[in-house]
């Protein structure tokens, strides 16, 4: 009877071979193996970038925008700079109102706000109380140069009234505004001191 040769066991280390790599399901494309880096640690694949939708604004220009606004003038004033500014830039307004205008008391309540504004944002942290006290100060310090008067005292003293009673409306909006931003501006101050002192070792 004939034997059936068996193949001779090879004896020694053998040729491994390299895995193939794992589809996805569906017959989608392989996902790229993790490259052993140095140390023993694996290496992820870099990331793909995701295209940008159509309609955002490029990147370069929003930072643009954001310095600009930022290299704006943005003084800290103290409770009397600011007093003594607010007070300056109405008298101011109220001479080229009477200049260029004519003095109407209306244009003059309108300059009002936004001086209010600026006083009440530039004012330091700690004296930002003060913007809605100095305000009304301004505004009637100022209305002197707009309100009609004669030449007696007593008649500037009673112009200076009419005034104040017929522009009180300017006078309450603009020192509700300045009182607004200041108790906003003082919150925020408070809420930083407070998440400040939780963030520091041992504070209660």
């Amino acid at each position: 009877m004939e034997q059936h040769r068996t193949r001779p066991a090879q004896y020694g280390p053998q040729r491994s071979r390299a895995p193939l790599p794992s589809q996805g399901r569906g017959g989608g494309p392989a996902r790229p193996a993790l490259a052993p880096a140095a140390g023993g640690a694996t290496r992820r694949p870099a990331a793909v970038a995701r295209p940008r939708p159509a309609g955002a604004p490029p990147v370069p220009l929003l930072r643009r925008w954001v310095r600009r606004v930022r290299e704006l003038p943005n003084p800290r004033l103290t409770g009397l700079g600011s007093g003594l500014f607010c007070t300056a830039v109405m008298v101011v307004l109220g001479f080229l109102d009477d200049v260029l205008f004519g003095g109407p008391l209306t244009v003059y309540g309108v300059l009002f706000l936004p001086v209010c504004v600026l006083t009440a944002f530039w004012v330091n942290r700690g004296d930002v109380l003060t913007a809605p006290v100095v305000v009304p100060i301004a505004f009637a310090v100022g209305l002197l140069t707009v309100a009609d008067s004669g030449d007696g005292l007593g008649d500037r003293v009673m112009g200076l009234v009419t005034a104040l009673a017929t522009e009180a409306g300017w006078l309450y909006g603009g020192t509700l505004i300045a009182g607004s931003i200041a108790v906003v501006r003082r919150i925020r101050l408070v809420r930083r001191r407070n998440a400040a002192a939780r963030g520091r070792p041992g504070a209660r």
